[in-house]
């Protein structure tokens, strides 16, 4: 039997982090939990980070893309917060945001790692963005890391 199971240290990777300013302070928190976790666990260094801030979690999906189409990183991180308000705009822009990151996903070479948060309320975002329940940040973060790792071996 073969089994392919990844690190996630990857000190050589390049990744760029692609995250809203719409709800910027939980999406603060998720920034600062994915560049801590790939720094001190993946062991990037800064030279190969690079942030990209876009105005909504909306746009996300279209500098991801353009981003992908470079072949300049080897992962890219998606960050932002949808809340749920009182109108359907919600489940547009988290609709828009999910499915087209997932599509970019589908159709790159590289990982596109999923770090949006869709809440019903502000305090969900607390708490997903480092507080009670983890922070979204940092698991995408390691899941990029490790989807790296994975495809260098199963390419290789």
């Amino acid at each position: 039997m073969n089994v392919i199971e990844a690190t996630i240290v990857a000190p050589d990777a390049r990744i760029a982090l692609v995250i809203a300013r719409f709800n910027n302070f939980i999406n603060q928190c998720l920034l600062r939990g994915a560049i801590d976790t790939l720094k001190r666990i993946g062991q990037i260094q800064d030279a190969n980070l690079t942030v990209v801030w876009v105005p909504g979690a909306y746009e996300l999906p279209l500098i991801v893309k353009v981003l992908a189409t470079r072949n300049k990183y080897d992962a890219i991180i998606a960050l932002g917060t949808v809340i749920q308000g009182h109108t359907p705009h919600f489940e547009f822009v988290a609709g828009a945001a999910s499915t087209g990151l997932a599509n970019i996903s589908m159709h790159s070479d590289i990982p596109v790692s999923f770090g949006v948060l869709t809440t019903q309320n502000v305090e969900q975002a607390i708490e997903r963005a480092g507080n009670k329940q983890g922070n979204k940040g940092v698991e995408a973060a390691l899941t990029a890391l490790e989807m790296i790792n994975i495809l260098k071996t199963i390419t290789a």
